[in-house]
């Protein structure tokens, strides 16, 4: 709101100094303030809707969803990709996805919708595969 209103001030007094006379540095300063209000305007304007478009693609794309992820070197990692009613563990390296294993989505605990990974990962995971080895 600040910024629309110091925008209308400095148009209005360009154009009071722009009908004195000969152009002033002061009238060529508000005109450039001016654009540049417009420019940072409609920029802060077109982020906030595209933020607003990706929530909403974001809300409706619900087949994958990333359960955990942890790091296993600098540019490495092992994440928990939900597929439907499976489960991928996906090794992740720069410019490569690898399988690591499937599992069905039962065979995860059950945790409330909305609940942050568990740092421990890696127990995690290892108690799952000591799980499907004993089936």
């Amino acid at each position: 709101m600040r910024i629309l209103v110091l925008l209308s001030a400095c148009l209005f007094q360009s154009a009071a100094l722009a009908s004195e006379g000969p152009p002033s540095a002061v009238a060529g300063i508000g005109q450039m303030l001016l654009g540049l209000g417009v420019t940072l305007a409609l920029l802060f304007g077109a982020l906030h809707l595209l933020r607003r478009l990706q929530g909403a693609q974001a809300a409706k794309a619900g087949a994958l969803r990333v359960l955990s992820a942890t790091p296993v070197g600098p540019r490495e990692r092992v994440v928990l990709v939900a597929v439907g009613e499976e489960v991928l563990v996906l090794g992740v390296a720069p410019g490569r996805i690898s399988p690591l294993h499937r599992l069905p989505l039962s065979a995860l605990p059950s945790v409330p919708e909305g609940t942050p990974a568990t740092p421990d990962f890696a127990a995690k995971l290892r108690q799952l595969m000591e799980r499907r080895r004993d089936q």
